[in-house]
């Protein structure tokens, strides 16, 4: 069996990922700045050969006007033409006069040989560099000035080649003028170097600076994670702490957001899982108990058993619809829509009229809407009034009811029954749960939870009050629609007020 490689964790994808990013942008900066000054060299070595160009063709214009009209010639200084009977002697006084500069070199070449190279040490010498020299002559055959690079054992060599030539001399002359520019790129490439150490040095205090700040921002998650490992169905308390605004806390927030629900989740399936072990125990016991005690031979008795069996039965089945009815309710599974409460008022008021050993009266009817499934509230609401009409006296008196306003809709059932005990108002609401009075009546004790679970499905809530006179008023609160919201006052709203009213 291959065995599954272990995951990178977050904290060096990331911390690789940041170091990518920085050195890609590291890169991209010195490039750039590397070959701007590099270019920059470059053009200014240009630059110099071009002006010694120019200079020496106008010495040798110059003086080849002086050699055949028998003018003077003059350069930067003012030259004889005695100076000039040859290409011998105006090389020989142009090799001295243009006198090269640090890491420059010249050279006069007269046939493809060299003759003439400056006498001063301020440059340095390529009078024996035959691989340029081969190279320029070649290039210069056609007689034009020639400028470019030669990679030759001296280095790369950055050169201007300019034929000279004079009537009457039949000689063919070369100026040859050649710039270092290992030595001329000397200072660029130190920068270079010098920013790829300092590069390297920033990655490194990048590396440990975000090896330190991605452990603290991520702590959040590595607990989130010993927290999830830590949680089992027996203990679900565990919670995260949550420091600070940003997104890790706020995923913080969610969690343990998720973690409550889930407990509350957890602790109401146990509850009900308790409550019907409870619930079923009864009828279980009591259909056990009547078969063992039934006389097989003995008709009525057999009879009567079989009675108390199919009633225990019903129980149950209906004891199992309101389970299904409550965890229904509790899933909100509602679809929202608008619901007219007059309509819904008058529904219920047919509905509840129907129910024997009551005077039933629709007391007050909302105009207008709210949002929520009508089916659920029509079924929170007969719920009501069927527990009204079981734990009240028979003969008296109900009332339904709605109402609508700023904080919402109400929809209640007034009763004249002994009413709830303050202390007992929350406890009803609960599973299997009744109120000490009437213990006598029948039902699943699921009833006032399914009303809950649907007030809360809607955003609402249900709540007991006592009823003027005794009883019990039981009321499904649901909250308001944007219609019903109220509009803040603006500034501008005020002013005009204030314009219309003057």
């Amino acid at each position: 069996m291959a065995r599954t490689p272990r995951p990178v964790p977050a904290r060096v994808r990331i911390l690789a990922a940041i170091l990518a990013v920085a050195c890609v942008g590291l890169a991209i900066v010195g490039s750039v700045t590397f070959l701007v000054q590099r270019e920059q060299a470059l053009a200014s070595v240009n630059e110099r050969l071009k002006a010694q160009v120019a200079s020496l063709e106008a010495v040798s214009a110059d003086a080849a006007e002086g050699a055949t009209q028998g003018a003077p010639a003059a350069t930067e200084e003012e030259l004889d033409k005695d100076d000039f009977r040859s290409i011998d002697d105006y090389l020989n006084a142009v090799v001295a006069r243009l006198v090269p500069a640090r890491n420059e070199a010249s050279l006069a070449l007269i046939d493809g040989a060299p003759r003439w190279v400056p006498a001063t040490l301020s440059g340095f010498d390529i009078s024996k560099n035959q691989q340029l020299i081969d190279r320029v002559v070649d290039e210069t055959a056609d007689g034009s000035t020639q400028m470019g690079t030669a990679v030759t054992d001296q280095g790369s060599l950055r050169y201007i080649a300019i034929p000279v030539r004079m009537d009457g001399d039949p000689g063919q002359g070369l100026y040859v003028r050649a710039v270092d520019l290992g030595a001329e790129l000397q200072p660029v490439t130190f920068a270079m170097t010098t920013y790829v150490i300092a590069a390297v040095a920033v990655l490194f205090a990048i590396g440990i600076v975000g090896w330190f700040v991605t452990g603290r921002l991520l702590s959040p998650i590595r607990h989130l994670r010993e927290t999830a490992d830590a949680i089992s169905i027996s203990d679900l308390s565990r919670r995260l702490e949550t420091h600070g605004n940003d997104d890790i806390s706020d995923l913080s927030r969610t969690v343990n957001s998720m973690l409550d629900r889930l407990e509350d989740s957890v602790d109401g399936q146990r509850q009900l899982l308790d409550d019907v072990r409870h619930e079923l125990k009864t009828p279980i016991t009591i259909v056990r108990g009547h078969l063992e005690l039934m006389n097989p031979q003995d008709a009525a008795d057999v009879a009567s058993a079989r009675d108390i069996g199919i009633a225990e039965l019903d129980r149950l089945t209906r004891l199992v619809e309101d389970i299904d009815l409550l965890a229904t309710a509790e899933a909100d599974s509602s679809s929202v829509a608008a619901v007219d409460l007059a309509s819904l008022t008058a529904r219920v008021g047919e509905l509840v009229a129907v129910i024997p050993g009551h005077t039933w009266t629709i007391e007050a009817m909302a105009a207008g809407e709210t949002n929520g499934d009508q089916d659920r509230l029509l079924q929170a609401w007969l719920q009501l009034a069927d527990n009204a009409a079981k734990y009240t006296p028979a003969g008296s008196p109900i009332e339904i009811g709605s109402a609508r306003d700023l904080e919402g809709a109400r929809l209640w059932v007034r009763d004249h029954g002994p009413g709830i005990p303050p202390d007992e108002r929350t406890r009803i609401f609960r599973r299997f749960d009744r109120a000490h009075v009437k213990r006598s009546v029948g039902g699943s004790g699921l009833g006032l939870a399914i009303v809950d679970a649907i007030a809360k499905g809607h955003g609402g809530h249900c709540t007991v009050t006592d009823t003027p006179g005794g009883g019990a008023t039981f009321t499904i609160h649901l909250p308001p629609t944007e219609a019903e919201l109220p509009v803040p006052v603006r500034a501008g709203d005020v002013v005009l007020q204030r314009e219309a009213a003057g």
